[in-house]
């Protein structure tokens, strides 16, 4: 079955919703973002959280030592870097990673320089790293699939169109951040219930 990410998480409501509605991993945002949290904020919705939740720390070219300390201090378990991190880079930080690639009309050629425990593809934007809320050709992301590579898909993903892209991709997980909000940081509950139980329907 599918693993989903909910992405974005500002608050300890939509943090506690959508575990309990069946999310897998939760998203903190420490890069420029409409979502972006403090490591402090962070730090309290992750020790209320129950065990078994990927606690996922997002960053964009960040300082190495930086990353560690917030991973540290936030007990963070997954790093996802959306950046111009490097294979170098992306090896020298625990615990695991997920690197992101924006793409264009095809697979974009750097995935093939990285060695990391997850790929996420996510649509092109000149302007934003992520969070656009636009999909890009997931015909593209099932190839990389094909390649066994552990595909995270993102981009334009939402409650009405996740089922429909697990069916072609089958992804390892889909990760969601602006496709379930009311606005930016504050999740909606009816759209968080819908796309966790569309992604999860087996297809």
């Amino acid at each position: 079955m599918v693993k989903v990410k909910i992405c974005g998480i500002t608050n300890e409501e939509d943090a506690l919703l959508a575990v309990k509605l069946g999310a897998d991993a939760l998203g903190f945002i420490f890069a420029p973002s409409p979502r972006r949290i403090t490591p402090q904020e962070a730090k309290r919705i992750i020790d209320i959280l129950p065990p078994f939740i990927d606690r996922v720390g997002v960053f964009v070219n960040e300082e190495i030592s930086r990353v560690k300390g917030i991973a540290q201090f936030c007990s963070l378990t997954t790093l996802q870097f959306h950046g111009d991190e490097s294979p170098w880079y992306c090896s020298q930080v625990p615990p695991k990673v997920i690197k992101s690639f924006s793409v264009r009309n095809e697979i974009p050629q750097r995935i093939f320089e990285y060695r990391v425990d997850a790929y996420l593809l996510d649509t092109f934007c000149e302007k934003k790293r992520g969070g656009t809320g636009r999909a890009f050709n997931w015909e593209i992301a099932r190839k990389v699939v094909e390649l066994n590579f552990p595909l995270i898909l993102s981009g334009g993903l939402t409650p009405h169109n996740v089922k429909d892209a697990v069916k072609k991709v089958r992804p390892y997980a889909v990760d969601v951040g602006s496709g379930v909000e009311d606005y930016p940081g504050k999740k909606s509950k009816e759209k968080l219930r819908e796309f966790i139980q569309n992604a999860k329907e087996d297809v």
